[in-house]
């Protein structure tokens, strides 16, 4: 999750000179690739802090939930506030995030983890902690690629691998890549309205345009399994050249990021839609030009 900031309809500069623009929280689903618009944070006219606003959606959401459908949320350091998380475990609400640099809690014991198994690459402990009274988990991951240590802070309980946790967190910055789409090739970097129910349906239209073309890029992906799209194919060789970098210091990229990922919608997908519905051309003859598109895996030898 993350929020997403647009131009105002009108810009109007605040006592400060400064203009105030309009945003909303967006989720993005990590298993299925497909972006979901949660809440309006403000229209432009007003400051609001976007984690109150979220607390609040997700309050409301509880009142109405099936207690058996659980959400997990990874979000930026600013979400966590234990207490309220603990709180939300009783609704199968559970969330991953950094831990504050600042944060003071009390090491109560450690968790046991399976350090050879490929899932944990790059964790150096798990340990429950302790702050107030609520106890969390707590995960440090030192990347084997950079050396560099990150420390993530999560409610889920501890029979969860703490490679997953760390995976997960870094997964979620893919919602940038879904925000470029959004602003670059879709042209939604303007509010239409500073009209609230106006914004939440721009929003909702944004989320809906991107779901339509991540299901078309999809299942063009899964029409020949032996051939993969353009941008995978990048990604891979630049992780290969990654690889290979990372070799000659004594470290490698973590094997996990060779993993199937949610990569950000090629423009010809939605240049092809866009004609597509111009044009009045097929179904079974645009998701054929998808198709045409796909090319061979690259042979990659610098996986660890």
């Amino acid at each position: 999750m993350d929020i997403l900031l647009i131009m105002p309809a009108i810009l109007k500069k605040t006592a400060r000179g400064k203009f105030m623009r309009p945003g909303g929280i967006y989720a993005l689903n990590l298993r299925s690739g497909l972006l979901r618009f949660l809440c309006l944070v403000t229209n432009g006219t007003q400051r609001h802090q976007e984690i109150p606003v979220l607390r609040d959606h997700i309050e409301k959401q509880n009142k109405g939930n099936n207690s058996s459908q659980k959400h997990l949320y990874v979000y930026d350091k600013a979400v966590t506030d234990f207490v309220w998380w603990d709180r939300q475990k009783r609704h199968a609400n559970y969330m991953i995030s950094m831990l504050k640099e600042n944060s003071i809690a009390t090491l109560v014991e450690s968790i046991p983890f399976d350090s050879r198994h490929e899932i944990n690459t790059g964790v150096e402990a798990y340990s429950v902690y302790e702050n107030k009274g609520i106890k969390f988990n707590v995960v440090d991951y030192r990347d084997p690629e950079t050396g560099k240590l990150h420390r993530f802070v999560t409610t889920l309980p501890m029979t969860i691998n703490p490679g997953t946790i760390a995976m997960l967190y870094f997964k979620r910055w893919t919602i940038e890549k879904t925000f470029n789409n959004t602003k670059s090739n879709f042209k939604e970097t303007k509010a239409w309205s500073s009209n609230t129910r106006s914004l939440e349906n721009q929003m909702r239209l944004t989320a809906m345009s991107y779901n339509l073309m991540r299901v078309f890029e999809e299942i063009s992906k899964i029409q020949q399994p032996e051939l993969i799209h353009p941008s995978d194919k990048k990604y891979s060789e630049a992780l290969e050249i990654r690889q290979q970098q990372a070799q000659k210091r004594d470290r490698f990229v973590n094997p996990l990021f060779f993993q199937a990922r949610i990569s950000r919608i090629s423009p010809y997908t939605i240049r092809a839609v866009q004609n597509a519905i111009i044009t009045g051309m097929s179904l079974q003859c645009f998701m054929s030009s998808l198709v045409a598109r796909l090319v061979s895996r690259p042979q990659l030898i610098g996986e660890h």
